[in-house]
């Protein structure tokens, strides 16, 4: 619903402690001035800095309020009238909203404003509303632009001829989804001005730049796809097939994710960050730990603030890495951290539950047992798979993989890799050529993790059996007999590269 809407019907219903949670003040304040000129309501705005205005009239009669902003939340019963309404907007006034005398004029005023019909209406980019006025003040957000907005900016700024139509467009929006409209136009006037034409690169370099800003989530783009990545099979085509299936305009048929679950090293982040490139999508990276803050109500709020950038950002790829370490305090989060975990937890799973947003989640986890069982239930993800100890034939892929990006012989015996992770076999491969060894005397400084944590990992492989997923081939896992250390030794040779 568009923001002069969501106020007016407010207004109506005499709600007269408005809080608009807002990034751009201009826009918000163009649109307000707007919808008190179609009802003949009165306006006045009030900031720090240039004090009390009050459009269509000289600023000299409203002068004496200057800076003061008690001065300025009084003035506003002279604006009452029996024929309409007053609305008073406080930019950024959650900055002053430490002081005792300003949260008791602003409560007196909003109970009195029901009675004479005049609202204050805060514009802020965060909700910080004093516990004294939590009841008093109704919470409105202001939506990023949507497509079609996005459209009309870049139509307004650039030429015919330097803006793009068809897929490329929609490219391009694509690329502008999360942007407010002051970081759209500045991201089409640039482009315009490096490549005489609007561009996705030169949108997407300004997006990256604003999420590390805001520090909550990163952008990774471009890099290599399914093609970099060795076995998988099962897990990419059920990917693939989710995302690429046309006629998603439905939201109940949106995709929403998979849980990945598996050995440390066999490729569960590797293949979040190469699916978004197979997708053509943006990945977007959460770390959890990066949520915490130090102020109460911090955290939650940090959460709620990246999934609206993951929703405004869609059609993208949410990856969270390792989650159950970002959340292992869960359990014990009302002793450890006065609730702060569970809280955050319990925003992730509702969202989970409830987004109808083009967002396609990516979880990876190397321990489920540390997760709460609600996590992993049904509708919070599409499926849940694990990734194994890769088989013979992987491992021959992956063997083939590494020894081409490395520039190795591929003439040369492999090493014994029986219990090796596709980490492990590429760190083989970066060592051989480092040091310029063969692959049998590099993997001498290999030790892999199924001997390291070969408890764990065997605990890991028995509970996965006929619970999830298998990535490698369609079906549920189960637990392969072991690989006989005495089977023949493979080569990987030209000819079956070009098999």
């Amino acid at each position: 619903m568009p923001l002069t809407e969501q106020i007016a019907d407010h207004v109506r219903a005499c709600f007269t402690g408005i809080w608009i949670e807002s990034h751009e003040h201009e826009d918000a304040l163009r649109d307000i001035t707007q919808l008190c000129h179609n009802e003949s309501w009165s306006l006045a705005t009030w900031d720090i800095d240039r004090g009390l205005r009050l459009p269509g009239r000289e600023t000299g009669v409203t002068s004496a309020s200057g800076g003061d902003p008690l001065a300025a939340i009084r003035a506003l019963n002279s604006l009452a009238s029996e024929k309409g309404s007053a609305l008073l907007v406080l930019p950024n006034f959650h900055r002053l909203l430490n002081s005792a005398e300003i949260v008791q004029a602003l409560a007196n005023q909003i109970v009195a404003g029901k009675q004479n019909r005049t609202f204050v209406v805060i514009l802020s980019p965060v909700v910080q509303v004093p516990v004294e006025l939590e009841k008093l003040f109704v919470v409105i957000e202001h939506n990023l632009p949507n497509r079609e907005q996005l459209e009309a900016i870049a139509r307004g700024i650039a030429e015919s001829d330097e803006l793009p139509d068809g897929v490329e467009l929609q490219t391009v929006l694509d690329a502008a989804s999360g942007l407010t409209r002051y970081e759209a136009e500045g991201a089409f006037s640039l482009s315009i001005t490096r490549h005489d034409r609007i561009t996705a690169e030169t949108l997407w370099e300004l997006k990256s730049q604003q999420l590390r800003k805001s520090g909550l989530l990163q952008l990774h783009r471009g890099g290599s796809g399914f093609d970099s990545l060795g076995g998988l099979k099962a897990l990419k085509a059920f990917c693939k097939r989710s995302l690429l299936q046309p006629g998603r305009s439905n939201p109940l048929k949106r995709p929403r994710g998979t849980l990945l679950l598996g050995v440390p090293g066999v490729g569960k982040s590797a293949f979040a960050k190469s699916l978004g490139t197979e997708t053509n999508r943006p990945t977007l990276l959460l770390d959890i730990g990066a949520l915490f803050g130090s102020l109460v109500g911090q955290s939650e709020q940090n959460m709620r603030q990246a999934l609206r950038i993951a929703e405004a950002m869609a059609p993208c790829i949410l990856f969270c890495d390792e989650i159950e370490k970002g959340l292992s305090g869960v359990a014990s989060s009302g002793q450890s951290d006065s609730g702060t975990s569970s809280r955050l937890f319990a925003t992730l799973l509702t969202w989970l539950n409830d987004h109808d947003s083009d967002v396609y989640v990516v979880a990876t986890c190397n321990d489920i047992s540390k997760l709460p069982p609600e996590f992993s239930r049904a509708e919070r993800f599409d499926g849940i798979f694990f990734l194994d100890l890769p088989g013979a034939a992987e491992k021959q892929a992956i063997w083939e993989l590494y020894l081409g990006q490395f520039e190795l012989d591929r003439e040369q015996r492999l090493p014994e890799d029986e219990q090796w992770t596709g980490a492990e076999i590429r760190a083989c491969c970066r060592l051989a050529a480092l040091l310029d060894v063969p692959l049998k005397e590099a993997a001498r400084q290999i030790v892999p993790v199924a001997v390291t944590a070969a408890e764990s990992v065997e605990r890991l492989r028995t509970w996965a059996t006929g619970r999830c997923l298998s990535a490698e081939q369609p079906g549920l896992f189960s637990q392969a007999a072991p690989t006989p250390t005495n089977a023949p030794r493979r080569r990987v040779s030209r000819s079956s590269l070009l098999n």
